[in-house]
């Protein structure tokens, strides 16, 4: 692609965005965007733009912007890795923050391109003018009113500041997307880490946690998942105890685990048949027993949320471990024939479609549903929390009886959308509010 090419279809993608974009909230104008710059760009790694497209489309259905904040920065590392690629941890790792940095780099490669190309003499100084009052016409209109009043008439109100905003960073975002390109960098590049680790220097330490995770298992086998009876039977012991001091040292252990199993996995010596066997049979023997204990923290905070009520907190911590659960199963199959040149790209790619899966449960309509359930048996519920939640748990808050249901949507809003910013959580919040009769809040 040359650099009059990348101008253009970064022009191109601006524009793009300054129309279908909704600046301040999620819509179905991102994944549209998205459409659009992946078109444009045309040879990008088709799994990875689909998945960032997935994840910019999450906009168009769920409107939680907690859980949309993270699918959008995790949709913008999926479209860094599709155009710049990447197959180890490494390259996995340059390649989802890639095309930030090339933006800034290609700027003067456009500008080589642009003088080269015996472009008019005035294209130069009009564009370094056109950036200087960009940079300069706001501050000193924000400096004096009557300066401001001034240019009132000649320069942009400040509602065309999000458009601008928009064109400028897409369009910078996708120059540099089109000189990675033109100019493909090999992020998978690195010095291969000698395998130096004798069998008898890890052998022990493997061992040893090995022995002592079964032995975990074995004496918590009673308690691991007894649940609602081991609570209850035992002496000054309450779900809070039990589901929240256990779940994050299990949390702790999951992942700590998992960095030991990489360290060993990349530097054990695998001279001959036996070094193979011992690697998977004690990384297999660990992997499963940690399985079984990222089974456990799964269960201590289901309990745990099932007595005190769900949080986007638990439920995000949970969604987490179910993840690294999943981890862990990729790491067996791994270690079957000791290759796992896919790995990495399976971790990242998991955790993406893991964010796509936890927009597809609603987290916000859960949470507002389950802990309404627990209001029908204990009579216990923090209205002011359920309150607070974004607007997809509107159909479920309307369903509370009269007086707490005023209360949960007393300051309730919700605007008309365009196409552009069409949401399905917010469409189907304005047809439950338009419908319900809200009443006095019981204070």
């Amino acid at each position: 692609m040359t650099p009059h090419r990348a101008l253009l279809t970064g022009a191109a993608a601006g524009l793009a965005a300054a129309i279908l974009l909704p600046f301040d909230e999620p819509g179905l104008g991102w994944s549209l965007t998205a459409v659009v710059v992946f078109a444009l760009l045309r040879r990008v790694r088709p799994g990875w733009a689909v998945l960032s497209t997935a994840l910019f489309a999450v906009g168009a259905f769920v409107a939680a912007e907690w859980l949309f904040a993270l699918c959008a920065i995790a949709g913008c590392a999926a479209g860094s890795l599709a155009v710049a690629g990447g197959r180890t941890a490494r390259g996995l790792v340059f390649g989802a923050g890639a095309v930030p940095f090339a933006a800034v780099r290609a700027v003067p490669w456009v500008a080589r391109g642009v003088k080269d190309s015996g472009t008019p003499a005035l294209v130069r100084p009009v564009l370094v003018t056109a950036a200087l009052l960009v940079v300069f016409v706001p501050l000193l209109a924000g400096a004096d009113a009557a300066f401001a009043g001034l240019l009132g008439h000649i320069t942009p109100d400040e509602a065309a500041g999000g458009p601008i905003t928009l064109f400028l960073v897409v369009g910078l975002g996708t120059i540099g997307a089109a000189f990675l390109l033109a100019a493909p960098r090999r992020v998978d590049e690195t010095g291969d880490l000698p395998r130096t680790v004798a069998r008898r220097d890890w052998v022990l330490p493997v061992g040893a946690l090995v022995v002592l995770f079964a032995a975990f298992v074995a004496v918590q086998v009673t308690t691991l998942f007894a649940g609602d009876e081991h609570v209850l039977t035992t002496p000054d012991l309450t779900y809070a105890d039990y589901a929240r001091s256990g779940f994050w040292q299990l949390l702790a252990v999951t992942v700590l685990t998992l960095g030991v199993i990489a360290v060993v996995a990349r530097l054990a010596r695998l001279d001959s048949p036996t070094d193979r066997r011992w690697l998977r049979g004690l990384l297999g023997a660990l992997c499963a027993l940690t399985l079984v204990i990222v089974a456990s923290a799964i269960t201590r905070m289901w309990l745990y949320q099932q007595a005190y009520g769900f949080t986007v907190l638990r439920v995000v911590v949970t969604a987490c471990e179910l993840w690294l659960g999943v981890v862990y199963v990729l790491v067996l199959a791994a270690g079957v024939r000791l290759r796992a040149r896919w790995l990495a790209r399976a971790v990242v790619g998991t955790g993406f479609a893991a964010l796509v899966g936890l927009a597809a449960l609603n987290p916000d309509r859960l949470i507002a549903e389950r802990n309404i359930e627990r209001y029908e048996a204990t009579g216990k519920i923090d209205i002011w929390y359920l309150a607070g939640l974004s607007d997809d748990a509107v159909p479920a808050l309307a369903t509370l009886p009269p007086g707490l249901r005023a209360c949960a949507l007393e300051f309730r809003r919700v605007g008309p959308d365009d196409w552009t910013s069409f949401n399905l959580g917010r469409h189907r919040a304005g047809d439950v509010l338009a419908g319900v009769t809200r009443g006095d809040c019981a204070r």
